[in-house]
């Protein structure tokens, strides 16, 4: 056990007192401090024993709103969980990879109040195929219930897989909400525009689609559509200063991607990758082909990426302007340096904490994640 492993693990309460002692033998400096390369952290456990909890958002009064993959919409008040999760929450198709996705307040949430959710939902009557897809509903909190709960999109068509559904949905600074949909294991259709599936999409606050999408009027194309050619996208994010929306995406084996999403492109799944099946089977040859997106970075092995956020807050020092993201697979936070558009440097933070599904930036300035395996939530705080 080396001593970052150690410290994260005791921070998370996973230590027996042996283990503790034991641990602390090895650990230079005051026990709990991580050191990276350029700063030194530890890590507060919030709320443990949580169901896959999957997306955060933060109330103007600072409060705390997350959701667990089985259906339940939590809130942490004064770093106090409440006991029991917000009513009035819709049902979801907890199966597999589905369940309750994120969680994210409407820009002017002050004025409106709106409050939206994404989610795997089950085909209803008169929807098109079987199964279940990725749906968005808006509310608004009420004490501890929801009210005024309102379906505004789903994804079309239900497929009856139950894994890439994508999930992720973020405003721009013009208002616009970004909704991922993963291509649901029919790869190929990535590439039709004639389905939701691998689809960047861009929709108007009520759901509906803006006039200036790429593909209003265009014959056998879904008007929602943004941007194609993703495979499953778990993280999708605005810079705060510049607008540009950045999105992480799932690979097969090998070849998970950074892209920058952009009006109209094609960013290449299944045409081009940098990974290969599971079995080691050959899905392309081609990794560059005209008129396809090259990722900012791809990670080969597959890091399994799901959350990030950009380092915004001065209490993180050097971090300020980097962009944090989780992995699944390797159960670590990974730094990336940005110059401009461009990844410089890459650091792995924290080592077996879990597979992080959320990294958010909170309004005090502290940086928090959701983790799976087990389920909690911390806050990481520069060492005094």
């Amino acid at each position: 056990m080396t001593p970052k492993i150690s410290l994260v693990l005791l921070a998370a309460g996973l230590l027996s007192t042996a283990q503790m002692s034991k641990c602390n033998e090895q650990v230079a400096g005051p026990t709990g401090v991580i050191a990276s390369e350029k700063l030194s952290f530890t890590i507060d456990t919030l709320a443990a024993d949580l169901e896959v909890p999957w997306g955060i958002a933060f109330l103007p009064n600072g409060d705390m709103l997350f959701t667990e993959r089985n259906g339940n919409l939590r809130i942490m008040q004064g770093g106090q969980l409440h006991p029991t999760p917000i009513a009035g929450m819709p049902e979801v198709h907890a199966k597999g990879q589905g369940g309750l996705f994120e969680v994210v307040l409407h820009p002017n949430y002050a004025e409106n109040g709106w409050i939206y959710l994404t989610y795997a939902s089950a085909a209803k009557p008169g929807e098109s195929g079987e199964g279940s897809n990725t749906t968005v509903m808006r509310a608004r909190l009420d004490g501890y219930s929801l009210k005024d709960q309102e379906v505004i999109f789903k994804a079309s068509p239900n497929y009856t897989t139950n894994h890439h559904y994508g999930g992720r949905l973020v405003f721009d600074k013009a208002g616009f909400m970004f909704l991922t949909v993963g291509d649901r294991g029919e790869q190929d259709e990535a590439q039709l525009l004639s389905t939701h599936r691998g689809k960047v999409l861009r929709l108007k606050d009520d759901g509906t689609v803006p006039e200036d999408n790429p593909y209003v009027g265009q014959a056998d194309a879904r008007p929602e559509i943004y941007s194609y050619g993703h495979r499953n996208p778990q993280g999708l994010i605005m810079h705060p200063e510049t607008g540009t929306i950045w999105e992480h995406e799932h690979g097969p084996q090998g070849g998970d991607e950074l892209n920058i999403v952009q009006r109209a492109h094609n960013y290449g799944w299944p045409v081009i990758t940098y990974g290969i099946n599971y079995n080691g089977t050959i899905i392309t040859k081609d990794t560059v082909r005209e008129g396809m997106d090259q990722p900012v970075i791809f990670w080969r092995p597959s890091i399994a990426p799901c959350g990030m956020d950009f380092v915004m807050s001065d209490k993180y020092g050097d971090w300020k302007g980097n962009l944090l993201v989780g992995s699944m697979k390797f159960r670590y936070l990974k730094r990336l340096e940005l110059t401009g558009e461009k990844v410089t440097h890459q650091e792995i933070l924290i080592e077996n904490i879990g597979r992080i599904r959320a990294v958010r930036q909170g309004p005090d300035g502290y940086i928090y994640l959701a983790i799976e395996g087990p389920g909690m939530i911390v806050r990481l705080k520069p060492a005094a």
